[in-house]
């Protein structure tokens, strides 16, 4: 008897005393995904650990896809929310179909002229295969439904303001659906805490 009560003890003192949110959990936290440093589009370095405290929408984008257009509705929603503390963060890549074949000059240029985007744009980087991005490499390896492999272009990870990944959007739910809406709203309503 005194054995099983003794693993029972000290399997929920175990649950009890692990970091379940905020900057004290565990480095290799497959939800934590803030703890990167990637470059601007314009090679500028920026902290991800910046935007901590906000709710953040991480997609990877294509110039030459057929969801090029959700440019217009990932600016659209952060338009929408970026005053209560939400940000877009775009990663260009090329993984798919050589869709996103561009230097990161010429993506900047296309993405500005043809769909007036003012969300971060980061250089183009793999967000799958050998090469793929240390970041992509947290988001992809956090559980699913709210994180898993990259499947396609435009495929978006949601994080909460504690760093967590909390959810993957596929490719085709454009980012102004509006159960995508409702969710960035929960998560803006959420105490960060």
């Amino acid at each position: 008897m005194f054995p099983r009560f003794a693993c029972a003890a000290l399997a929920a003192s175990a649950v009890l005393a692990a970091p379940t949110e905020g900057p004290d959990r565990a480095p290799d936290d497959p939800t934590q995904v803030l703890s990167f440093t990637v470059n601007r589009i314009d090679g500028t370095p920026q902290r991800l650990e910046d935007y901590r405290g906000k709710v953040v929408m991480i997609v990877n984008v294509a110039s030459k896809c057929g969801y090029t257009p959700q440019y217009a509705d990932l600016q659209a929603v952060y338009e929408k929310y970026k005053d209560r503390g939400f940000v877009v963060l775009g990663f260009p890549a090329n993984n798919f179909r050589n869709q996103e074949p561009g230097s990161n000059y010429e993506i900047a240029e296309f993405c500005t002229k043809e769909y007036g985007v003012t969300f971060p744009m980061f250089e183009k980087i793999s967000v799958m295969g050998e090469d793929q991005h240390p970041l992509y490499k947290k988001l992809t390896g956090a559980p699913e439904p709210i994180g898993g492999p990259v499947r396609w272009n435009f495929q978006k990870y949601l994080v909460d303001r504690t760093g967590r990944v909390v959810g993957m959007i596929p490719t085709q739910v454009k980012p102004t659906d509006e159960a995508v809406e409702a969710r960035i709203e929960s998560l803006l309503a959420a105490d960060p805490g």
